[in-house]
């Protein structure tokens, strides 16, 4: 290991250790109490089968986890933090903060975790207290002054004094190991006869996997360190990796080795019955006693940093704690307040006393981190932010699977715990979220990415298949250039009734002038306006600005953009009042001729004061000259009653037709209606046999006179010939929507 100083992120100068401490401090806590008090207990009760899956499922989570870490780590500088620092700096101090805290809590439990462990490492001396002293053994006599003695030391010592006896831990460790597997099985062969069975009266695989998946995630415990290494980028992901790796073999020999070693009663009510199958017998509580003293170590060491680097980032709710909590001790900048305060958790729950409740408790804890690490980084995948490079990486499945399996394994372990675990997170994180430094939604952020790739991805997809979305099943791509946004709320709510299930429109604000700084500015600022203020009425639809010398220029401009779900548009909607001057209605027809050369369907709102009314009376009238207009007007029609403000409107469809014709016509529209099983009665289906001689407008005044929005089509050679006049018609009905299809539109 390397010695000498360095700058870290939370102030101070860290001792600029190598590799080794890191790959120490995550193998020793990995090979610690739970492989030597519970692995047998976990072969007892589930078989060797089991115990084998409990393994495999046990890194089925923190594989990925490290592997998430690593890659993390590999992103930015990484300074003092560990974790939480990697998390914040990589994903933004809301995410970060909010895992840092749950990250916290199991560091500080895990504490209390190992030094009740460490009292079990005297269990053999139970006999001799009772006979000599008169005492019943009780762990605590051994777990509280030994937590005492052993944060008393980490507060005056600090990080040296830890990665120190790590040598000294691994080298026990490795050589109780070694005596294990030399040694011999216990009993004779009639014992021996049940190897690799269970007990008949076994626990819950699952609660047997919540007392022994601590075991697994000691990996971490070497990413504290982060602010004390020379170079975290590549002293983290080697030093984790390995240590979870060997962990896995180590753990496959031994439950192999337990199976062939003791039959399940002795398994299940010895915990030190590899004691029994050692070589030398004493060695596993003395390896026991310092692996539970190492991993206590190294825990100490790592939550008061990650609770240091929070408190520095303003996490915590009170100013004066954080500034409290942030302050460091000596050139090396030891976290001595934060430690104060993780003493105070620890010896909390190692009052408790019971291994199994607070084993219970640290595994939820992990889960709930680990979970999120997973998903997080399986987002960044998608998300493929630029700013986002490490140099190790992982793969996206690899972290979706840890993501999965964590938040199954959270609700076998206690569904009710599990929900509120989650719930808390969701709660912290807009705690966070609203306080002064995490007012930014980093999640936000991360998802913006994934859907921007995911709409890149469907842009590409649907432009290739876009023959198919414009004959076999179309619905409405809606463009609509407006300069009258703020003074009119009916277009912009017509749009998105239109759009609010079946499409997307896309509305952009007309802003007239030449493009410099001064007109983008101030079409940013109009944009957020535009926004703020349409947030309930435009729900669906795709809002931005245009900055263009004319209304024909910003129309052509507009025409020729792709659509931008990637669907290209298909439809353009004008819009009309009846008080609006001539010129108003000369760029109407401009920009549907405009439209027409580009075979987008045409739509012109003519709305009045009504504003469509109690919107429960729709009509839709079919002539002669514009029966290409149906399939398109009877969809619009059908789209409108998909939206809640129109969900109890009935159509009714009125059809001028030549008398000749009118029996034939019938019949046709029926089947258009009943094939396309579209909600229209057919007693609301009228034809109404006409001749050259009949005042048409008088007719659709006399029958929809009353009616909230009426549907009527027109086409550009009847436009052309009419000219902008056209729409000026019907004067007598109240909110009008002219339509012109250019598709050919199929209804099946």
């Amino acid at each position: 290991m390397k010695t000498g100083s360095r700058q870290s992120a939370t102030g101070g100068k860290g001792y600029q250790f190598g590799t080794a401490p890191v790959f120490l401090a995550s193998i020793s806590t990995i090979l610690g109490a739970i492989m030597i008090l519970r692995f047998g207990y976990a072969v007892a009760h589930t078989g060797l089968a089991g115990a084998l899956w409990i393994i495999v499922l046990g890194h089925m989570v923190t594989f990925p986890t490290a592997m998430a870490i690593a890659e993390i780590a590999t992103n930015r500088r990484v300074e003092g933090g560990g974790e939480y620092f990697i998390i914040s700096r990589s994903f933004g101090t809301t995410i970060g903060g909010t895992i840092g805290i749950a990250l916290y809590l199991s560091q500080a439990v895990s504490v209390a975790f190992y030094m009740i462990a460490f009292a079990e490492a005297f269990q053999p001396l139970a006999p001799w207290l009772q006979t000599n002293f008169f005492l019943a053994f009780e762990p605590r006599m051994i777990s509280l002054p030994a937590a005492f003695l052993l944060l008393g030391l980490v507060y005056l010592r600090g990080a040296k004094l830890g990665v120190s006896a790590l040598w000294v831990v691994v080298g026990v460790l490795a050589v109780a190991l070694t005596l294990f597997f030399l040694g011999s099985p216990t009993g004779g062969e009639e014992e021996m006869g049940r190897i690799g069975e269970r007990m008949p009266d076994a626990d819950p695989f699952i609660l047997v996997f919540a007392i022994v998946f601590p075991a697994f995630t000691g990996m971490t415990a070497g990413v504290g360190l982060s602010g004390d290494l020379a170079n975290p980028r590549r002293a983290i992901p080697l030093g984790i990796l390995l240590a979870t790796a060997l962990g896995f073999v180590v753990y496959i020999a031994q439950v192999i080795k337990l199976s062939v070693s003791a039959p399940p009663e002795l398994l299940a009510g010895d915990q030190l019955i590899m004691s029994r199958i050692a070589l030398w017998g004493p060695i596993i509580p003395i390896g026991l006693g310092c692996a539970t003293l190492s991993s206590a170590i190294g825990s100490i060491l790592v939550a008061p940093r990650t609770l240091q680097a929070m408190a520095r980032d303003r996490i915590v709710p009170f100013p004066r704690l954080n500034r409290f909590l942030g302050r460091g001790a000596g050139k090396t900048n030891e976290p001595r307040n934060a430690t104060l305060l993780t003493a105070i958790l620890v010896l909390i729950f190692v009052s408790l006393g019971s291994i199994n409740v607070v084993a219970r408790i640290i595994s939820m804890f992990f889960m709930l981190t680990y979970g999120s690490l997973c998903a997080i980084s399986f987002l960044e995948h998608f998300a493929a932010r630029p700013g986002y490079r490490p140099s190790f990486r992982s793969r996206w499945y690899i972290s979706l699977l840890g993501a999965i399996m964590c938040i199954l394994m959270m609700f076998q372990m206690d569904p009710v715990f599990a929900v509120m675990s989650i719930l808390i997170m969701g709660v912290l994180y807009r705690s966070i979220q609203a306080g002064g430094t995490g007012a930014i939604d980093d999640l936000a952020a991360i998802f913006r990415g994934v859907f921007t790739q995911a709409t890149r991805y469907m842009q590409v997809k649907l432009q290739r298949s876009s023959s198919y979305w414009f004959t076999t099943d179309w619905r409405p791509s809606v463009i609509m250039v407006n300069e009258r946004t703020f003074e009119r709320t009916a277009p912009l709510q017509f749009l998105s009734w239109i759009c609010h299930r079946y499409g997307f429109g896309t509305y952009l604000h007309f802003i007239k002038g030449q493009l410099n700084d001064e007109t983008y500015r101030e079409s940013r600022k109009v944009l957020a306006k535009l926004i703020r203020s349409t947030e309930h009425r435009g729900r669906g639809v795709f809002m931005d600005t245009m900055v263009s010398p004319s209304m024909r220029s910003a129309l052509a401009q507009s025409l020729q953009v792709p659509g931008v779900t990637g669907m290209e548009n298909n439809t353009i909607l004008f819009e009309m009042s009846r008080h609006d001057e001539e010129k108003l209605l000369r760029e109407i027809f401009e920009g549907c001729l405009m439209a027409g050369a580009t075979r987008l369907n045409n739509l012109v709102l003519c709305h009045t004061d009504h504003f469509f009314g109690n919107r429960r009376v729709i009509h839709l009238w079919l002539t002669w000259h514009d029966y290409q207009n149906a399939n398109l007007m009877i969809l619009l029609a059908y789209i409108l009653l998909g939206h809640p403000d129109w969900r109890d409107a009935e159509i009714s469809i009125f059809a001028a037709i030549p008398s000749g014709k009118a029996e034939e016509e019938t019949t046709r529209l029926q089947e258009l209606i009943s094939g396309g099983r579209l909600p229209i009665n057919e007693r609301k289906i009228q034809i109404i046999p006409t001749d050259e001689d009949c005042d048409f407008p008088a007719l659709v005044a006399r029958r929809s006179g009353g009616a909230d929005l009426v549907l009527l089509g027109f086409t550009l050679a009847r436009l052309k010939e009419k000219g902008e006049k056209l729409f000026l018609r019907h004067k007598e009905l109240k909110d009008i929507l002219w339509v012109c299809a250019q598709e050919r539109i199929q209804i099946d």
